[in-house]
């Protein structure tokens, strides 16, 4: 897939916003469509458009025998994100009433809260504590502060906060949006392994691990007996959440915490811990299920291009978020690519059609 020109971008942009204000040409049958402005409860909540009401097509099964677990923390600094990240989902998926969500957050926040119901009122979505007592003492600092914060480790977490009933889950970061059917990822093989992402092989994997860690004469070692490790990023993961359980994953991550606390073989916060673990036992998926470092770097966060080839899902991993850089007028040309699912807006009029 040949990249996109800045003037296809803003192409791009137009039709997808052409998209969701026609109901008479959306992608996503609804029976209705209103689009409000949600007024604002506080003087410190956002404010986002109500979302279309996106219903299943005719071939879709039952909401309640063929779900689609997707698991996302909620962060009211990420709320932004979020919301796209869903309604992204929802526009583009064949049957939006059979995704159920699960959200994880480190605090009760009833704004946060009200925001989703309103700005969502159809969703099918549950919302858990993530006890943040639950990595205290575990966490070391890392290169970017962001990446330090509890809710950032809550995925390690996940099988024993979700229903003991839901046996698969897609996770998902806060900064991403889904062009594709979400189902098609739903619908990957695992082939006997607890996780399946993107792997990247081509990437330098040596990087994500100290000095320290690759001259100890043990550590490394933790990657005899499989093939070759490879980087593979935890914000798009496929998990087998019955496995995850049994073998004792959460477990075995928290071991690889506890050494960095006493030796520092690490920097990026709770990814280098799942490499340790699960690097190179994974089931690859297609790349085009994370076309991330969107975000840049994790220092200065600069622009960067998108790699050639098919996209299904758009990831701002690293410094640089779409929302923020779209708002200080500074955007890279792939944030235009973000924009069209955003809802926020800061006045408080409201559209009806």
């Amino acid at each position: 897939m040949a990249l996109w020109s800045p003037s296809f971008l803003s192409l791009l942009g137009l039709l997808s916003l052409l998209l969701f204000l026609h109901p008479t040409v959306a992608a996503t049958t609804t029976t209705r469509l209103r689009i409000e402005i949600i007024r604002k409860p506080s003087h410190n909540a956002p404010v986002f458009r109500e979302a279309p009401a996106f219903r299943n097509g005719d071939t879709c099964g039952s909401p309640e025998t063929d779900r689609i677990h997707v698991a996302m923390t909620l962060d009211a600094n990420y709320l932004r994100g979020t919301m796209a990240a869903v309604f992204s989902i929802l526009q583009h998926s064949t049957c939006p009433e059979n995704v159920f969500f699960h959200f994880l957050w480190a605090r009760f926040e009833p704004e946060t809260f009200s925001s989703i119901k309103s700005t969502f009122p159809y969703l099918n979505f549950k919302v858990y504590r993530f006890d943040s007592n639950r990595v205290r003492g575990k966490i070391s600092k890392s290169i970017r502060q962001a990446l330090d914060q509890p809710l950032n480790y809550a995925r390690i977490y996940l099988a024993d906060i979700i229903p003991a009933d839901v046996n698969r889950v897609i996770y998902l970061d806060s900064d991403l949006v889904v062009v594709d059917d979400i189902a098609k990822l739903w619908g990957v093989q695992l082939d006997g392994k607890v996780l399946a992402a993107p792997e990247y092989c081509h990437a330098n994997f040596t990087k994500y691990f100290s000095e320290a860690f690759w001259r100890d004469p043990v550590l490394p070692r933790t990657f005899d007996g499989r093939k070759k490790p490879c980087y593979f990023n935890t914000g798009v993961m496929v998990v087998d959440v019955d496995k995850w359980r049994r073998g004792g994953y959460t477990q075995k991550v928290e071991e690889w915490m506890k050494v960095q606390k006493k030796k520092r073989i690490y920097h990026l916060g709770s990814l280098p811990p799942f490499l340790l673990v699960l690097a190179g036992d994974i089931r690859a998926v297609d790349h085009r299920w994370n076309q991330h470092g969107l975000g840049g770097d994790n220092i200065e966060g600069k622009c960067r291009s998108l790699h050639p080839g098919p996209i299904s899902l758009l990831h701002w991993s690293g410094k640089g978020k779409p929302w923020l850089r779209l708002d200080s007028r500074k955007p890279c040309t792939v944030d235009h690519l973000w924009a069209p699912y955003d809802l926020y807006r800061s006045s408080t009029t409201s559209l009806e059609e």
